[in-house]
């Protein structure tokens, strides 16, 4: 275990460039009283209809103005405060002899304030102290939503390694309870031992490495990404958690 050093409550976080809107102004002649009809999208593929329906209910308290990833991210968590790059949505987060620890966040993530590159590389490292195991992340989610009542409905990918009491690994296209969710191969998560996590995305496709080894992967035909689905979070549901060395790298 770490001892935590008094260093600045900040993680270190490679630069950033930030690109400000330019407005042009346009001089059209429009006619008074004129009615204007946009389109509005009405075909949703069923699979997807009611992970849309969510996310129209949540767009307004989707998170703005999150710096995005130029070159790299990355926290050690050696201080004593969170700092200003996480969102608590609730449950105890807090740093402890170097590293991240929570339990019993009932699904109130801890959401990274930077905005993901389309292609991305997630790395971590997390032990679970807990017989349940019930390791959980999200991924390009909108960073702020957090569970109102007992259910979830997440806006990301959610990965869980040894979830329902150790008995299931899962990767889940925002409802980890749906149908369409991927579920793994079997391996459980051991007490007390610290697991490496490589989460990458490129094009379509989704793949959760634990030390080196592919837990889960996903083809995704509609792919998460953009406004709302640009955000990297911590999540837990009941055991105790344990996360350091956090990493993140556009591909």
């Amino acid at each position: 275990m770490k001892t935590a050093a008094p260093i600045p409550n900040n993680p270190v976080d490679l630069p950033v460039s930030v690109s400000a809107p330019v407005s042009v102004p346009v001089s059209v002649p429009v006619p008074v009283s004129v009615p204007v009809s946009v389109p509005v999208p009405v075909s949703v593929p069923r699979a997807r209809a009611r992970a849309s329906l969510v996310l129209l209910v949540l767009a307004a308290c989707t998170t703005q103005g999150d710096p995005g990833i130029a070159s790299g991210f990355s926290d050690d968590f050696d201080r004593t405060q969170l700092g200003n790059a996480y969102k608590k949505t609730g449950g105890n987060w807090r740093i402890e002899g170097g590293e991240l620890h929570v339990k019993g966040a009932k699904n109130h993530p801890l959401w990274l304030l930077r905005t993901l590159p389309r292609d991305v590389r997630v790395e971590f490292d997390v032990r679970s102290e807990s017989p349940e195991g019930d390791i959980k992340v999200e991924v390009f989610g909108d960073g702020a939503s957090h569970a109102k009542h007992d259910s979830y409905a997440a806006t990301s990918y959610v990965i869980i390694f040894g979830g329902w009491n150790n008995s299931q690994n899962v990767l889940a296209r925002m409802d980890e309870h749906g149908d369409d969710r991927v579920v793994g191969k079997a391996r459980k998560v051991e007490p007390g031992v610290a697991y490496r996590f490589r989460i990458e995305r490129i094009g379509g496709t989704l793949t959760v490495w634990v030390d080196e080894d592919i837990l889960l992967k996903m083809d995704d035909s509609e792919p998460l990404e953009g406004r709302g689905h640009d955000h990297f979070g911590f999540n837990n549901w009941q055991s105790d958690l344990w996360f350091d060395n956090l990493k993140v790298t556009p591909l």
